[in-house]
Formats: structure tokens, C-alpha cells, sequence
């Protein structure tokens, strides 16, 4: 059994009982005279070995694309963001707007309404 095993297995035995998964980092630490890092760097790396998933792949991603047509293409989504974020915040001015209207027209009713209350615990 690997000590990244070891970690694990007794993490989520931790868990299991209830106690916090960053609590149950701090106790293994304690008991395995190890950094809490180093217990939660143990635990994940055996987890990685436990899922069906394939690592990344570190090498560097290369383009077909010239520099010039993909620097084309980041200012051209930055055009539409632009217009995305114009169109967001007139959206939230109508809903304030709105709310505000609502508020207003609601108000005097509203007021006598608690006056009424007032008036009828003052009697």
C-alpha cells in the first residue's frame, strides 16, 4: 500500500465519521508527522489514480492560424463583448426602472396603509 494510499484511506475513513475534509487533512497531517499540504497533495494524487480519466496532456497546443488572423479574431470577440455588455446593462437599467416605477406608484398606497395600522394600535 502507498503511503498516497494510506492518505486517502484514512481521510475519507475521517470523513465518513463526520468530521470536515479539511479537518481530516489537519489530524492525518498530525498523525503521519507530515505538512497538511503534503496530506491533501498525498490524497489528491491518489485520487487522480483512482479515476478512468486521462491526464492532460502538457505539451503545447500549436495553431494553423497566422498571427495576424488570430489577433484579428480576439479583437473581433472583443467587439461582440462589447456590444454583449452594452446590451447587459441597458437590460438591468429597464429592470431598475421598472422596479423604481413600481415603487413609486405603489408608495402613497402603501403609507396609508401602515398609517392605518398605526392609527388602529394608537386607538
Amino acid at each position: 500500500m502507498t503511503k498516497a494510499q494510506e492518505v486517502y484511506e484514512r481521510v475519507e475513513a475521517l470523513v465518513a465519521s463526520g468530521v470536515r475534509k479539511a479537518d481530516a487533512f489537519r489530524q492525518a497531517a498530525e498523525e503521519f508527522g507530515q505538512p497538511f499540504n503534503s496530506m491533501r497533495g498525498a490524497y489528491y494524487a491518489h485520487t487522480r489514480t483512482l479515476s478512468d480519466t486521462p491526464s492532460r496532456s502538457r505539451k503545447r497546443q500549436t495553431t494553423t492560424l497566422d498571427p495576424i488572423e488570430s489577433a484579428t479574431l480576439v479583437l473581433t470577440d472583443a467587439l461582440a463583448t462589447i456590444d454583449d455588455e452594452v446590451t447587459a446593462a441597458k437590460t438591468r437599467a429597464e429592470t431598475a426602472k421598472a422596479e423604481y416605477e413600481q415603487l413609486r406608484d405603489s408608495a402613497s398606497e402603501r403609507k396609508a396603509s401602515i398609517k392605518a395600522k398605526i392609527d388602529a394600535l394608537n386607538s
